[in-house]
Order: structure tokens, then C-alpha cells, then sequence
């Protein structure tokens, strides 16, 4: 796993890209970006104006659009990037078959929750997930993050990995599509509920044990 980490270090040090996926460079670009992802995440989309991100940025309104053409483009931007990281979440899926031979499924579910707790924990990151999570009733492209990206990918992801367990005898035969989702849901509304107490400042120690609960009763359950 420390090959694995040394390379997740190196891709956070990836810079943001345009919509191009060209790397943006532009100091100003960027601190636009950060600034508008710090204020969507508190007022909504709809909550904020070009005028409150430039004045937060020092610069004229006029100046913003030489970087972005409109508010929807910078969103845009801003789940381009979420998008390309939430990929980082799970092991790369050339290295999954030697991580899932000899690392014990308890062991890797504890970092897989480990490494998605990490993502969201990020400064910028955290923001965006409150973004994603107040857009997606309003916005398409939000809804499809959450329910592609996140919840499909990631449901996807772990059938596959229950899959390999059974047919490497690693846990009891049972259909994978269902170990994924009874593994998978509970964790996501945890998530939920986690991401809300961070917005208010109040303690998540009780919801960050139950998820660890859930990992332990959810192996003891698994195993042969």
C-alpha cells in the first residue's frame, strides 16, 4: 500500500484543469476557482453573484471574464475537477487484482473507508461535496455526479471486489450485487449525515464510529 500512497500524494499535487483539461496555470484563475468554490459551498449557486466572487478576489467583474466565460462555466470547471478526483478514491484497477489477493478484505475495506474519508476531509474537496450535495436537486450535471461518479462508481467498484473475494474463497458465496449495496448504502447516507454536522462545526465522533461499526459488522457477517 505504500506504493499506492506515495502515487495518491503525487496526483494531489495534479493542477487544476479547464474544461479543455488543459492545466490552468494562472495564479488568478485558480484563486478564482477557490473562492467561488468557498462560496457556493456556503450559499448555493444561486446565492452568490459574479460581483461577491470578484470582490472577494480583489478584481474587477469584467476581469473574471477573461477567465471564465460565465458562472456556469466555472461550476462546470469546479465538478470537472471534483470528477477527476473522486476517481482517485479506489485503487487504480491494474493494481486491484494483486491488492485484492494479498491484502485481507477487513483490511481493505478499513482503508477503502480510510481513503474516502481522506477525500472528503481535503479543505477544497469537503467544499465541493457540499456543493454537489446542495446542487443536485437543482442541477443536472450535480445529480449526475452523485449518482454516476459517486454512488454508481463506487457500487460498481465494490461488486467487482466482492466478486474476486468469492472467487478467491476469501468470504462466504453470496450475489456481489447485493454485498455491494448492503456494504455501500449505509455508508453513503453516513457520508450524508457526516458532511452536515462538518457544515455546522459540530462533533462527528458518533457518526465516524458507527461507520467504523458498520466496517466490523459488515466483515464478521462476510467472512468464512
Amino acid at each position: 500500500m505504500s506504493a499506492r500512497q506515495d502515487q495518491e500524494q503525487e496526483q494531489e499535487l495534479e493542477p487544476y484543469i479547464d474544461l479543455n483539461e488543459a492545466p490552468i496555470t494562472s495564479p488568478n484563475k485558480i484563486k478564482i476557482m477557490e473562492t467561488a468554490i468557498d462560496l457556493f459551498s456556503h450559499r448555493g449557486f444561486s446565492g452568490v453573484s459574479i460581483r461577491d466572487i470578484t470582490k472577494e478576489v480583489g478584481i474587477k467583474e469584467s476581469s473574471l471574464y477573461n477567465h471564465f466565460r460565465s458562472k456556469d462555466e466555472l461550476l462546470g470547471t469546479i465538478f470537472l475537477n471534483f470528477r477527476r478526483s473522486v476517481t482517485r478514491i479506489m485503487p487504480p484497477k491494474e493494481h486491484l487484482e494483486s491488492i485484492l489477493g494479498t491484502m485481507s478484505p477487513e483490511l481493505f475495506l478499513k482503508q477503502g473507508l480510510t481513503n474516502f474519508m481522506k477525500h472528503i476531509d481535503d479543505p477544497v474537496m469537503e467544499k465541493v461535496w457540499r456543493i454537489v450535495y446542495l446542487e443536485q436537486y437543482r442541477d443536472p450535471l450535480a445529480r449526475d455526479i452523485y449518482l454516476n461518479d459517486i454512488v454508481g462508481a463506487i457500487l460498481s467498484f465494490m461488486e467487482s471486489v466482492f466478486a474476486r473475494w468469492i472467487a478467491l474463497g476469501r468470504i462466504k458465496p453470496a450475489d456481489p450485487r447485493v454485498l455491494a449495496a448492503e456494504y455501500q448504502y449505509p455508508l453513503f447516507a453516513m457520508v450524508g449525515v457526516y458532511v452536515l454536522l462538518r457544515v455546522d462545526g459540530q462533533s462527528t465522533w458518533d457518526i465516524e464510529t458507527g461507520m467504523r461499526e458498520h466496517v466490523d459488522f459488515f466483515v464478521s457477517k462476510i467472512m468464512e
